[in-house]
């Protein structure tokens, strides 16, 4: 194994475990874009105390990914407004901002997915 790709393992390994050491929950199982948004999914239902169809949730993914990270970071931050299906709005948040504790912080590695906005 060359020595680089040695030294960048063990540099992700330490930062993974300072990771863990901060309580956040490591997810070996997220590999590919389809485990991850099924997690993203979960949590998203969970939080927002709502289900929704294969179409909303679809379309709530070409609304919330962005190249801009000032859109991203508004978005997460703020409570957000999205009409589902039959036309109710859905107001939802991405983060639980006024009880923080209740929140779950994970960490995945090795996870390439290719976007429109890969490079």
């Amino acid at each position: 194994m060359p020595i680089a790709t040695s030294a960048e393992r063990q540099l992700e390994e330490e930062f993974i475990q300072k990771l863990l050491d901060l309580k956040y929950a490591h997810r070996p199982d997220i590999r590919d874009r389809e485990s991850l948004e099924k997690n993203f999914r979960e949590k998203f239902q969970a939080l927002n105390r709502v289900n929704l169809t294969d179409d909303e949730f679809k379309r709530l993914l070409e609304e919330i990914t962005t190249p801009d990270v000032f859109t991203a970071a508004h978005t997460l931050r703020n409570r957000n407004a999205f009409t589902r299906d039959d036309g109710t709005p859905l107001n939802y948040t991405l983060v639980n901002t006024a009880d923080w504790c209740k929140n779950t912080f994970e960490v995945v590695s090795q996870l390439r997915i290719n976007t429109d906005y890969s490079h």
